[in-house]
């Protein structure tokens, strides 16, 4: 069995198998969290209007990972007998479960909607998505969620699941779409090579990315100006070609090239959630494999700060060559070991940077080469992250330019507690727009 890179990955790969869709009135419903980004790919790929379909999954008090049912919104209502005879399950318990998530049912509807109202499925085709089917009773909560709202035709359409998905889900689903069916099948993360969390925030960014995406209203945009770019690409660095997703708003002020940390790729969720803040200010963004796949292979390409830097370099020269792009101020924004690859960068002789941000970085790694930034510079670093704090404190001494530290109280390595990742967003789209607006270089 093919592992899925990440969910973005997964979700590619799944609407190549949906393009039929294409051009029908269908909407296309992401079960959060971690459907969200799968089905955000699928929405992009059909030209589709994206939105959630809340659903609670109802776990066994001491095995929250094993559903015996689920609820959702309208008063939908879903439950295993066999799990509830299994777990000898008592009406008082399955009712605790159950007034809990009705509370988080609420609160997910506040915050992933906003005031923006639920987008009609009346006689329409909803298309739902998830990461992966496990016990299959959100996913069936969610497939008469979707008819009691009036959609003419149900569609389930998953990247991974057990090899009788569509047999299971044959009285809740018009059609099944599974495109990875092994016949081990214990949990959904077995298909993913990263399976980590989706926050708040990511669901947010990306329910307001496929807003913009798809507007009601039209453009007003310049005829000479170019057109937006949202893309992956192939990014030319020294002798290697490495992949790339530049994504390039109307009339951008600058562009922001990404520099992730070891055991990352341009597919990182968090780097992805930033983009998306940035580009909606009106910056263009390139995020990009730092090292082919052959390279990756060893540790010493990883941690090897001078190769890093030097592919930097080597992209904002492949930048300044572009038509659409030449003309941008540059920013790097680093995360992890990326953030000591960016500085290193940015104190290049002849490189003209015009802002750095580090998220959770390791500004320490760029070395001597902190003595020549003079880069407008701003580590953002978590109140809990205490040695990665004290090391972006040193490294703010080290460096002669503006530099500042924002602190996030609460805040662990991985931004991961609620609300953290959109406070570092903001702290970094601030500065950017700061530094890389008109006026500024």
């Amino acid at each position: 069995m093919r592992l899925f890179d990440d969910r973005t990955d997964a979700g590619r790969q799944l609407s190549r198998r949906l393009e039929n869709f294409r051009g029908q009135d269908v909407v296309v419903l992401g079960l959060p969290r971690g459907g969200v980004p799968v089905a955000f790919e699928v929405a992009q790929a059909l030209q589709a209007p994206l939105d959630v379909l809340l659903v609670r999954k109802l776990g066994v008090p001491y095995h929250s990972e094993l559903a015996f049912g689920a609820i959702g919104e309208g008063g939908v209502r879903v439950i295993n007998d066999d799990v509830v005879r299994v777990a000898q399950l008592s009406e008082h318990e399955m009712a605790a479960v159950e007034t809990k998530q009705q509370a988080e049912l609420r609160r997910r509807s506040e915050r992933f909607r906003g005031d923006h109202e639920r987008i009609s499925l009346q006689g329409r085709t909803a298309l739902i998505v998830d990461d992966g089917v496990a016990t299959g009773a959100t996913a069936q909560a969610g497939c008469q969620m979707a008819r009691a709202q009036g959609a003419s035709r149900v569609v389930l359409a998953v990247p991974i699941g057990a090899t009788d998905t569509a047999q299971r889900f044959a009285g809740y689903a018009d059609e099944v779409v599974c495109l990875q069916t092994p016949d081990l099948y214990f949990a959904v993360g077995q298909g993913y090579r990263n399976f980590a969390q989706t926050s708040d925030d990511e669901v947010v960014a990306l329910l307001d990315r496929a807003r913009s995406s798809f507007p009601a209203t039209v453009s007003h945009a310049s005829p000479d100006d170019p057109p937006p770019r949202d893309e992956e690409i192939r990014v030319t660095a020294g002798p290697v070609s490495l992949a790339g997703h530049l994504t390039i708003p109307e009339r951008p002020t600058g562009i922001v090239v990404f520099a992730h940390g070891s055991g990352s790729s341009r597919h990182s969720p968090r780097n992805r959630y930033v983009a998306d803040i940035l580009n909606n200010a009106g910056l263009a963004t390139l995020l990009f494999d730092l090292l082919t796949p052959d390279e990756e292979r060893s540790r010493a390409n990883v941690f090897d700060i001078g190769l890093l830097a030097h592919r930097l370099v080597d992209v904002t020269d492949w930048l300044a060559g572009q038509p659409d792009t030449g003309s941008l101020p540059v920013g790097y924004f680093g995360a992890s070991t990326g953030a000591g690859a960016a500085l290193a960068a940015a104190a290049h002789p002849g490189l003209k940077v015009a802002a750095v941000v580090s998220r959770g970085g390791r500004p320490d790694l760029a070395g001597e080469s902190l003595q020549d930034v003079h880069t407008p510079t701003l580590l953002i670093v978590g109140g809990h992250d205490e040695l990665v704090l004290e090391l972006n404190r040193r490294a703010q001494a080290a460096i002669p330019g503006t530099c500042e530290l924002a602190v996030i109280p609460g805040a662990t390595h991985l931004f991961e507690e609620p609300g953290t990742l959109e406070q570092a967003a903001t702290l970094a789209r601030d500065w950017f727009v700061n530094h890389l607006g008109p006026g500024e270089q």
